[in-house]
């Protein structure tokens, strides 16, 4: 009998991808090699207290921890790089150091980078590409992530790509966040990875594949994405959210479109008929939400 994979299941479908980014704002990603477990904070063998304070701050000051390692290679015992970002649309930054212990993490300012303030880390101008490879959590985060992060690692952006732990959506695996911008991609594989790679270095955004921005809120991620598909505008800045309201399960989202002018995007929440396995590991079947685009508008 074949085992269940969700991510394949989630393709048959054809589940929508845009409004399923993560909402995140603040990053921190550490450096780690070797196994992460099924709880990489928990269980990846830091040293002892690090994942519990790491775990403790983070929820504290709502910073999404991920483990990272170069694809391929595990942690040769040197230093250890950390990166803090901050996704915030056109003001979004990213910071890096190697620290020389990796307990060093414990140090950083959580509280600060919480906030949208720097940890004191040096600017990185550089994204990160982020491909979620994490087996233990989910089986589909590694056998399409995997390849992904090969592929990406082959190609002439090798030095941004990242394994990482658990990102969020194990059903649209291939998974990879862009950072500092805080793009969730999904649904990725060896062919299609290197086209986000691509369209990252040129400041374009992949829309076939965009799950949304990770600093709005999931309805506004998807309005942001049917806008930019309605208009064909893929560059990163040629969407602005001015600002979103929320009724029920709609919400409205209005929005300025380079050379377009201010729309307004009303999409409405809604659950599948039909329930689902939604993770490979799920014990239970749960409805799919989606966000459905019930009128786009211009406004005076």
């Amino acid at each position: 009998m074949t085992a269940f994979r969700c991510a394949v299941a989630s393709r048959a479908r054809g589940d929508e991808l845009a409004g399923t980014a993560s909402t995140v704002r603040s990053w921190l990603l550490v450096e780690r090699g070797g196994p992460w477990g099924s709880d990489a904070l928990r269980d990846a063998r830091l040293p002892e207290g690090v994942g519990a304070h790491l775990r403790d701050q983070a929820r504290r000051h709502r910073v999404r921890v991920l483990l990272v390692r170069r694809p391929g290679r595990q942690q040769d015992g040197g230093t250890t790089r950390v990166f803090a970002a901050r996704s915030a649309g056109a003001g979004s930054w990213l910071e890096t150091a190697a620290l020389d212990r990796v307990a060093d993490v414990a140090d950083l300012d959580l509280a600060a980078l919480g906030a949208g303030r720097s940890p004191g880390l040096e600017p990185q101008a550089a994204p990160v590409l982020a491909v979620c490879t994490h087996g233990r959590h989910d089986a589909c985060c590694a056998e399409l992530g995997r390849p992904l992060a090969r592929a990406l690692a082959d190609g002439p952006h090798a030095d941004q790509v990242w394994e990482s732990s658990h990102v969020g959506g194990d059903r649209f695996a291939g998974n990879v966040v862009v950072l500092p911008r805080g793009l969730y991609y999904g649904g990725l594989d060896a062919d299609t990875g290197p086209a986000v790679a691509a369209a990252t270095a040129s400041g374009e955004l992949l829309l076939d594949h965009l799950r949304g921005r990770s600093d709005l809120p999931m309805a506004v991620q998807a309005a942001d994405v049917a806008l930019r598909r309605s208009l064909g505008l893929v560059g990163l800045d040629d969407v602005r959210v001015l600002g979103a309201r929320a009724d029920g399960d709609l919400t409205t989202t209005r929005l300025d479109a380079v050379g377009h002018g201010v729309r307004e995007v009303v999409v409405r929440r809604v659950l599948g008929e039909e329930w689902h396995l939604l993770t490979c590991s799920a014990r239970g079947e749960n409805a799919i939400p989606r966000h459905e685009v019930v009128e786009v508008r211009e406004t005076a």
